[in-house]
């Protein structure tokens, strides 16, 4: 599972002309199943990026998490992020999780995440989102959650 994490100092998602999620300062993070993701997966990358230190601590080192400022949490679907991007100049969605799966995942994070953070706001899964945001630094990291391998 794919998480583009962004520090921002304001995010939104709009659909069809309405608000669908919104946040002030915090963390908007694209969020990405891949083939062969599952529940371990995104419980993983959700511990891991609400105790990720990008947030500046008094002394102006990034010590502080999103969970230790309380911040918001905006997740926003975005299958593109597992694209295959190594040959020609079209990409390959094959390495994405099929919509099914990846809807099921996202909406798994979402509630996990709801259950452990206060403020969470979302896109919304399979629509035609327009987001905006203010990066703030800029700060953008990429984590990965890999699937395990099952040996025989």
């Amino acid at each position: 599972m794919i998480g583009l994490l962004q520090r921002v100092s304001h995010a939104s998602v709009v659909v069809d002309g309405a608000t669908v999620g919104a946040i002030e300062g915090g963390l908007m993070v694209l969020l990405c199943a891949e083939r062969g993701d599952s529940e371990k997966q995104a419980d993983a990358l959700l511990t891991k990026l609400l105790a990720y230190r990008v947030f500046s601590d008094d002394a102006g080192k990034m010590n502080r998490s999103v969970s230790d400022i309380g911040g918001g949490l905006l997740l926003v679907p975005q299958f593109t992020l597992a694209a295959d991007t190594q040959s020609g100049t079209r990409p390959s969605f094959t390495p994405a999780a099929a919509p099914e799966d990846g809807r099921r995942l996202f909406d798994y994070f979402v509630a996990q995440a709801a259950s452990r953070h206060a403020q969470v706001a979302t896109g919304q899964f399979g629509a035609d989102m327009k987001v905006s945001l203010t990066n703030d630094g800029p700060v953008t990291f990429w984590l990965q959650v890999k699937p395990t391998l099952v040996k025989a």
